[in-house]
């Protein structure tokens, strides 16, 4: 018999070798009483689908789908049913299931006589998806030697995943089958399509929309959030692929092969420097215009976007365009520490915009544009204090200010300026590659990875603490940067197409240090297995002014703290 600990209740009881999870819950539910359906589980800390079975002791815990696990599994589950049902009603068409959006996932139809996708073919597509959860048709997971898995994939014409499985260098490789349709997904899914219950599917531009659960409250739908300037930002992000010719994982790997990594590396800084210089002459523009010129430029992004260097590099491009720019440092302005926000915990808030003295920022920028000369404060963050070390600013009749931080974009914090005096610039690295047509990156896993990275690098914390801390971080982005990225005047994705294939040589010796017996070894895992579909380039061609050297070092900007 095996002894099988449930962590949501820290209770041991004794099951039969080969007894799957499903059991094991069953054993479990009563007196669990989970707020909301189960939907997957962590073996000693690895996420794994409900049929899978267990031949030794073992520490599980049953998730929902508010974790992030859960979530990943359930939305999964629910794109393969979406995949399913577009080539049952329309045999022949192509899916790409291209990123998140919307509070949903956008996906890109394409209908085998490449007639336009109306609402009425969303309404066959949408019944087809009920039909199949309704039927609670099994979720099928099959283990093949990875030739066996091309084979299955080359059969039905999936290029995307020949190309995926043929440079992943594993010797087996899981596919799943629903019904007749075969697919690939990275991770377990749940064990049929009666567990997906909450969701939707609508006509959005070209495409469609699938809506899935809310993360705080499973049982209803996702918040929709229209986002039309998020939307063309990943326009161009898949003009970029095609300019590249890169649009999966299986492209990037195969290029690589074909000794492409360096042309890669300077195609896709060309790109960003050429957005960026589009971005300066925008705002040199703006700035020489009789009426209203703007003085301000404000900039934000979320943890690990790369702000801080598009910020420098933006001011090299604004100095070839004749303009001065003053950088100007929101950190500065912090309250002192006694008067900085608490978190429920206890802990100092220091995303909260009450951590910043807006009312002074605003009173110094007021007094800057109208030509003063004004004393700002540096803020020690050793002593927690604002001090004045006689640092005083001025600006010129060619100058611009330039303000970067969290809150750049939250009207707070600029009040009494004009809002046709500020130019407003959001940075994102929105994940320019996908693993295959179904499993998309999501942009939280690219700036997780640059994190850890950097975090391990400066010596500032272990990936152990990095992961540990990213939900806070992510808690507080939604909270206090995303309600504000659809007012930016420009948006900037910092990704690069080869981005994962450079950073795996850096992020497997970090995330393996992670310990197998704690909380976030589960995350260490999941990102070590999908950055493992990456061929490893080294970065010694990466250019020093790269937004990766923010990450990777070797950078040749000089940074704050």
């Amino acid at each position: 018999m095996l002894q099988i600990r449930c962590k949501n209740n820290n209770i041991t009881k004794s099951f039969p070798e080969g007894t799957s999870l499903i059991e094991v819950y069953q054993e479990y539910a009563d007196e669990l009483n989970l707020p909301y359906p189960v939907v997957s589980a962590k073996v000693n800390n690895t996420s794994q689908g409900l049929k899978f079975r267990l031949f030794q002791n073992r520490d599980v815990e049953f998730l929902d789908a508010r974790e992030g696990s859960g979530h990943r599994v359930y939305v999964r589950s629910l794109c393969f049913v979406l995949y399913k049902a577009t080539v049952d009603v329309f045999p022949g068409s192509k899916l790409f299931i291209e990123h998140p959006l919307s509070q949903g996932y956008y996906c890109n139809f394409k209908k085998k006589n490449s007639e336009p996708l109306t609402d009425d073919d969303v309404e066959l597509i949408r019944r087809r998806m009920q039909e199949i959860i309704d039927l609670d048709m099994p979720f099928r997971r099959n283990e093949a030697t990875t030739e066996e898995a091309v084979r299955v994939f080359a059969e039905r014409g999936f290029a995307d995943k020949v190309k995926l499985l043929e440079t992943s260098g594993q010797v087996y490789s899981d596919y799943y089958t629903l019904g007749d349709t075969a697919d690939y997904y990275y991770g377990p899914l749940v064990p049929s399509a009666g567990y997906l219950s909450v969701w939707a599917l609508e006509h959005y531009h070209d495409g469609l929309l699938l809506r899935v659960p809310d993360k705080k409250n499973p049982l209803r739908l996702a918040e929709k959030i229209d986002m039309p300037k998020t939307f063309e930002m990943f326009a161009e992000k898949v003009k970029w692929d095609i300019i590249m010719r890169l649009s999966n994982a299986g492209d990037v790997n195969k290029a690589i092969i074909r000794g492409k990594a360096s042309e890669l590396i300077q195609v896709s800084e060309a790109l960003q420097e050429k957005r960026i210089v589009q971005i300066a002459e925008e705002i040199d523009r703006r700035f020489r215009r009789e009426e209203n010129p703007i003085r301000i430029v404000l900039i934000t992004g979320p943890s690990s976007s790369g702000k801080t260097t598009f910020c420098k590099r933006l001011s090299i491009q604004l100095l070839a365009c004749g303009l001065r720019p003053v950088s100007f440092s929101t950190d500065d302005y912090f309250v002192n520490r006694v008067d900085t926000p608490l978190l429920p915990n206890g802990q100092y808030d220091f995303d909260n915009i009450a951590a910043v003295d807006c009312k002074l920022l605003d009173e110094h920028l007021e007094r800057l544009m109208s030509g003063d000369r004004v004393e700002v404060p540096e803020y020690n963050f050793s002593t927690g204090e604002r001090e004045y070390k006689g640092k005083k600013l001025k600006l010129s009749s060619d100058s611009v200010l330039i303000i970067e931080g969290i809150h750049a974009l939250n009207p707070l914090l600029t009040e009494r300026i004009p809002s046709s005096a500020k130019f407003r610039i959001y940075v994102s690295a929105l994940t320019n590659i996908s693993l295959d047509d179904h499993n998309w990156i999501p942009t939280h896993d690219n700036r997780l990875l640059r994190r850890i990275i950097r975090d391990y690098n400066k010596g500032a914390f272990t990936a152990q603490e990095t992961i540990s801390h990213w939900r806070n971080v992510c808690e507080a982005e939604d909270k206090w940067i995303s309600p504000f990225q659809e007012t930016a005047d420009a948006m900037f994705n910092s990704a690069l197409n080869i981005e994962f294939a450079v950073l795996r040589p850096h992020a497997e010796v970090i995330l393996g240090s992670v310990p197998r017996n704690c909380p976030e070894y589960s995350e260490a895992h999941r990102l070590l297995k999908f950055i493992h579909y990456f061929m490893p380039v080294s970065d010694k061609e990466i250019p020093p002014t790269s937004i990766m050297r923010e990450f990777v070092g070797g950078s040749s900007f000089k940074y704050r703290r």
